[in-house]
């Protein structure tokens, strides 16, 4: 496939580094859990806020709305990292390790016990790269290539992880298209349609301007990976201080 990259934007609005990119997920993730973990528990963010074309909204339900432009960012980001990293099989390793670490700050987030029905969203992210790996090895054969993509597709619906199978398949359509950003929104755009906001996140990504940034160590890649869990842990920490819960 040739490289194109046109952006929906022009060069000048072009600003965000992957570094930058991650930074905004990593805020607009935060935003999304504590409405969930927290707010959700606290009656006056509950309230209706303001009422926008017949739909009410509460101050949860802004910041959950909000909340969903992050796994569209994150997804883009991991398939800029599909392209570029020195070892695939490292990455998908800390995809793996990260999933398995998070599982329980996960379960006790968001179900309050150790027994939760679904799978924290590494496991997603993780089916996503392994699609990738197995579409680019049989990138001579596209029907091997269909049919790794749809083994995959049943094991993220069995395994129910976080957005479930249209998680997995948006990655790949991410993949796929790649080196065309506007198809890349265009068609993102209209597979999140039950998140119609999620759409939203094309802005911050369309104004990617291909450079790394300043998370290039060791240490603050690793802090990356760990955000996750970490921030669960410690909302989970703040609910049972502030509702015993």
């Amino acid at each position: 496939m040739q490289e194109t990259n046109i952006s929906i934007f022009p060069e000048q609005m072009q600003i965000f580094s992957g570094s930058a990119l991650k930074m905004i997920a990593f805020a607009i993730m935060l935003i999304d859990h504590t409405a969930s973990i927290l707010l959700q528990l606290y009656q006056p963010a509950m309230n209706t806020y303001l009422s926008f074309f017949g739909k009410s909204y509460s101050i949860y339900r802004i910041c959950r709305n909000v909340g969903r432009l992050a796994f569209p960012i994150f997804c883009f980001l991991l398939v800029e990292g599909f392209v570029h990293t020195k070892s695939r099989i490292r990455y998908a390793r800390n995809l793996l390790l990260f999933a398995l670490i998070s599982e329980i700050p996960w379960n006790l987030g968001f179900g309050r016990n150790l027994h939760y029905a679904k799978q924290n969203v590494y496991f997603t992210l993780l089916l996503g790269f392994l699609g990738m790996c197995l579409a680019e090895y049989f990138k001579e054969s596209r029907i091997l290539q269909m049919v790794c993509v749809f083994a995959l597709l049943m094991v993220s619906m069995k395994l129910n992880a976080d957005y479930s199978y249209r998680g997995y398949l948006f990655i790949m359509i991410m993949y796929y298209l790649r080196n065309e950003r506007v198809g890349q929104a265009l068609v993102g755009s209209c597979w999140l349609y039950y998140e119609w906001v999620a759409g939203f996140a094309f802005i911050p990504i369309n104004m990617y301007n291909g450079k790394r940034g300043f998370i290039k160590s060791k240490l603050l890649k690793y802090l990356g990976y760990s955000f996750y869990p970490l921030h669960i842990t410690a909302l989970i920490i703040l609910r049972r201080l502030i509702f015993h819960i």
